[in-house]
């Protein structure tokens, strides 16, 4: 692990590197535009479960011909052992739904501390199942659940019981068997909260590990059942499926506004992310020199992207359109490379700006990592940070108006009086306690209302700092908050995040033409998922693990090289 004080040095020392500045990378569209990296979080726990050669074995395995029943799962790491528990039970197809209002699901799971032992089953058993309407205890660390891709399990189960193989062309339609449709963690329903989790598990202590953990064994499960459903329906005649066309299958994923507010309610750890991320990017632009083998890498990436992206299937307009142009994009830089040997990568970056789209940007940014795992991948143990907040109530009226103006420029410039400029607002259902938006047709919503309108709150704060230190120029902040307490919580956050460059996107998100579905992918990108595929401007599907090993693959020879996966090239026809 490389020592922090060199990334503090590179970050923010005499020598440091340039970063782009804020208000090129928190921009909302920009924000919106990321694609998973060698960084992001999926790629990060398989190369750790690779690296480690974590043991993973199916210890109970208690599933009838319809695939239904009991699963545990041993985990051990190097310096832990953890139990994976599941359960499969029957689903009629008018209960499946990916809504969060559902109360069943095909799959429901839990990943756990230590052994589990058949009672500690069995209160799995009446608790996991229910989901939020269970509890379970501190010996838990992630819940969720899952249900069948109705495009692709019966119809995977039918081939290898027909001792054929799926047709791969069909798999690129859907790319997984299951679907989860939430994953809990950090304390919720009485589980075990963030701070046992990193303090004494290592192997989970980096952000969203555990959870991703738990996607990647119900991927793997989804192929296990489907080959034991099939074997159990013609026991003479089904096959196991193909490797290759087993790393091509991944896990479904179906996210909605809950994850949105996320990034706004945990500025420090987003400015870490978005800070390792740029400082990837610093370094390849500083010391990254495009030799042969590094330009090769960069121009084969670059094709397997193209591809990539024209494989991707939705039904969604805005999306398509946005696949088109990264489609193009990718096209010109192949001609624009296969014309030109650039220098350096700035001067290739430069025209990536001037030519491509902010999705075609990013992907470019994306590869470039690719090509230099060496200046990359030990950034990813600096993804985490303390999350807190602190007043600074001696600060000066003054420093605190200065700072505002340095660094909420953007807050500032927004007008909040022009017409829709304040239409939406955020709040929590009261069934669900889930993010929801509101128009000025919910006026009644306002009441519940999220403070996740920073722009708008900088704004109204800073015009009242403002009378007050034209009138008492000589006073600290903590007489100001006296008069006025409705700002401290903004106050505390501007002062907290006086050190952070990316901490604050920067858009009105109170703006009636604001797209949440720039939050969704955001933070969907740094977990590592592909194949966005937007149901509408409020929830996304997408996938996640799709190219990645197989647990059959852990301690193989690995190359960590499963970015943007393309459909397999291999003969289907029938296998034994």
């Amino acid at each position: 692990m490389i020592n922090p004080a060199v990334i503090q040095a590179e970050l923010k020392g005499p020598g440091a590197l340039a970063l782009r500045p804020a208000s090129q990378v928190m921009d909302l569209e920009r924000l919106g535009s990321l694609h998973q990296s060698r960084l992001s979080f999926m790629r990060t726990l398989v190369r750790r479960i690779m690296r480690e050669r974590w043991s993973i074995d199916a210890v109970r395995l208690e599933l009838d011909s319809d695939g239904y029943g009991t699963v545990v799962y041993r985990i051990q790491t190097p310096t832990s052992l953890y139990s994976f528990v599941l359960f499969s039970s029957y689903l009629a197809p008018e209960d499946r739904n990916d809504r969060v209002i559902a109360t069943q699901w095909d799959l429901t799971m839990a990943l756990c501390e230590g052994e589990v032992d058949d009672a500690y089953v069995e209160q799995l058993r009446q608790n996991v199942p229910k989901q939020e309407a269970g509890r379970v205890d501190a010996r838990v660390f992630v819940l969720s659940r899952a249900n069948r891709s109705a495009r692709n399990f019966d119809y995977v189960v039918d081939q290898l019981a027909k001792g054929k193989q799926p047709d791969v062309k069909r798999i690129t339609q859907v790319g997984y068997l299951y679907r989860t449709t939430a994953v809990y963690g950090s304390g919720k329903l009485g589980m075990a909260d963030w701070q046992k989790v990193a303090a004494r598990h290592s192997d989970f202590a980096r952000p969203f590990a555990a959870e991703m953990f738990t996607c990647f064994m119900l991927r793997n499960f989804s192929l296990t059942q489907a080959e034991h459903i099939a074997r159990a329906r013609a026991p003479e005649q089904a096959v196991a499926m193909q490797p290759q066309i087993k790393r091509y299958f991944g896990i479904g994923n179906s996210t909605g506004l809950g994850m949105a507010p996320y990034l706004i309610n945990h500025p420090l750890l987003i400015n870490r992310w978005i800070e390792m991320r740029e400082l990837a990017l610093a370094r390849i632009r500083t010391f990254g020199v495009p030799g042969p083998e590094r330009l090769t890498r960069f121009k084969a990436l670059a094709v397997r992207a193209h591809q990539h992206t024209r494989e991707i299937v939705t039904e969604d307009d805005w999306q398509t359109g946005k696949n088109g142009e990264v489609v193009a994009d990718l096209a010109a830089l192949q001609h624009y490379l296969g014309e030109h040997e650039p220098r350096d990568w700035n001067s290739l970056i430069a025209w990536a700006e001037q030519h491509c789209s902010l999705q075609g940007q990013e992907m470019v940014n994306s590869i470039l990592f690719e090509v230099y795992p060496d200046l990359v991948d030990e950034l990813e143990d600096h993804t985490g940070v303390t999350e807190h907040q602190d007043l600074a109530p001696g600060m000066s009226v003054a420093e605190l108006r200065a700072l505002i103006e340095e660094r909420y420029r953007w807050a500032l410039d927004i007008d909040f009086e022009a017409p829709r400029a304040t239409e939406t607002f955020w709040y929590r259902s009261q069934e669900k306690q889930e993010p929801r938006l509101g128009g000025s047709e919910l006026d009644c919503g306002r009441a519940r209302q999220m403070p996740l309108g920073i722009g708008l709150q900088v704004a109204q704060c800073y015009r009242s700092l403002c009378d007050y230190a034209a009138q008492y120029p000589e006073h600290s902040c903590a007489y100001f908050l006296f008069q006025k307490p409705e700002y401290r919580g903004i106050v505390r956050r501007i002062q907290s995040l006086r050190h952070c460059v990316y901490g604050d996107i920067q858009a009105n998100l109170l703006d009636q033409d604001v797209l949440p579905m720039h939050l969704l992918r955001c933070k969907l990108a740094f977990f590592g998922v592909s194949k966005f595929d937007p149901r509408s401007r409020l929830w996304v599907r997408n996938t996640m693990f799709q190219g990645a090993p197989l647990l059959d693959d852990i301690g193989q020879p690995f190359d960590d090289d499963w970015f943007l996966p393309l459909t397999p090239a291999i003969d289907t026809e029938e296998t034994r």
